[in-house]
């Protein structure tokens, strides 16, 4: 028997739950990162066709044509009529996505363009909104010019205090750019008492490191172009629906207000994000493993402290602060939100504040392996002075994005950066 699906199955809507009929459980993730856009097959390639159209033919058959109007999108994956509304490479890369996350995925052009989209549906007077990523700032300041929307702070009891019915508690954990996490149980309780969604940016910590709807988060956002791209060559943003707000409506919703907005995702990104979630947990994974050790290393120099010698004084004397998930109280208490929310391992990246700005902003041009470039999640691993992006964030700080690298030899670039920064300084 195989994987894929007849044109006759797929018409009738066969895909992830027919795998799982056939096992007798859900396939792991690292199987449907492989298998869940079989159904979408219709060609004998193993590897997915890159479909390049923009537009595509109608039926020669005039008693085959239906009105838009009176398609149903969920039920005719196979009909495609012009790339702003979906196309084959999409579908595929939805499909997958929509079983990685555990709920129906849409992807968009950027991460921004998602959580504006999010936004712009769910249309709340206030958001309450951390840390976290300068742009979802950006885009709600856009918003407050336009309609008046109110920008709460989410760490300040008397700013939740304000929200209404309808309004947003906006989650981002793990947090850019500092890598640490915030408790989504905890508001999720907030959202119900106030009468609030509860949407999250989860790009720092994707499959297998956290799910957001075991948490009853009602939309989940990612920056595809990080971890699901994997490989710093596309963009992309995604929101995946709780299947019981999907039900309700609201992917209906989003989509044919993604027809509107415009910001529908290219036809090659599709292609390439199929290419790269086919290897999300390998990845993610080892980058999670390699920043945990990297982090665990230069903690313990860092105790070891100046009156050490050789790497732990260095450390010492250049790092002021290391700031990732795996250091924050609840890490170390099994039953912890932390490690309930976070079972699988930390996010890959970590920021590390050192002793000056001039510091911060030297450091990368030492370093062999890390590029010092912006972004992050790709194979490669990347440091930046994240005051060449961040208007906002303190200039002692670099933010450390790991890759899949060898990590002892991350571990002596780093080392040897520090070293040569360190000697710099004493000249």
């Amino acid at each position: 028997m195989t994987l894929g699906c007849t044109p006759e199955q797929m018409a009738a809507g066969a895909g992830p739950d027919q795998l799982a009929s056939v096992f007798g459980r859900q396939l792991s993730l690292a199987s449907r990162s492989v298998h869940a856009d079989d159904y979408t097959n219709t060609h004998s390639a193993v590897a997915p066709p890159m479909h390049v159209s923009t537009t595509f033919r109608y039926s020669d058959n005039p008693d085959k044509l239906q009105p838009w109007s009176e398609i149903d999108p969920d039920a005719a994956d196979e009909l495609y009529i012009y790339s702003r509304e979906k196309s084959p490479n999409t579908t595929r890369y939805e499909a997958l996505l929509s079983s990685i996350l555990g709920g129906p995925a849409l992807s968009y052009a950027s991460g921004l363009a998602a959580f504006h989209a999010m936004i712009v549906f769910l249309n709340p007077r206030r958001v309450a909104i951390g840390g976290g990523y300068h742009g979802c700032h950006g885009v709600l300041k856009l918003l407050n010019k336009l309609n008046g929307l109110e920008q709460l702070e989410l760490e300040d009891e008397g700013d939740l205090a304000k929200l209404r019915k309808g309004d947003i508690i906006h989650v981002e954990t793990p947090l850019n750019p500092t890598g640490e996490a915030r408790d989504l149980a905890y508001y999720r309780r907030k959202a119900d008492e106030l009468g609030c969604y509860l949407t999250v940016d989860a790009t720092f910590a994707p499959p297998p490191l956290q799910d957001p709807f075991r948490f009853g988060v009602d939309v989940v956002m990612h920056s595809g172009t990080k971890y699901f791209g994997g490989h710093s060559d596309m963009l992309s943003g995604v929101l995946a629906i709780h299947p019981d707000r999907a039900a309700a409506g609201w992917l209906a919703g989003l989509r044919g207000e993604r027809l509107l907005l415009g910001s529908v995702a290219g036809n090659l990104e599709g292609w390439l994000g199929v290419r790269s979630l086919r290897t999300l947990e390998l990845r993610v994974m080892r980058q999670s493993e390699n920043a945990q050790r990297l982090v665990d290393w230069l903690a313990s120099q860092q105790r070891a402290g100046s009156s050490g010698s050789g790497s732990a004084n260095v450390v010492a004397d250049l790092v002021y602060k290391i700031q990732h998930s795996s250091l924050q109280p609840e890490a170390s208490d099994p039953g912890s939100w932390l490690c309930k929310q976070m079972p699988n391992g930390h996010g890959p990246v970590f920021s590390l504040l050192l002793q000056s700005a001039e510091h911060a902003k030297r450091l990368p041009s030492k370093l062999l392996l890390f590029h010092h470039a912006t972004s992050l999640g790709g194979v490669e691993s990347l440091v930046e002075w994240r005051a060449m992006s961040d208007a906002d964030v303190d200039r002692r700080l670099i933010r450390v994005s790991v890759g899949v690298e060898g990590w002892e030899d991350l571990r002596d670039d780093l080392l040897q950066g520090l070293q040569a920064l360190h000697g710099e300084l004493r000249q």
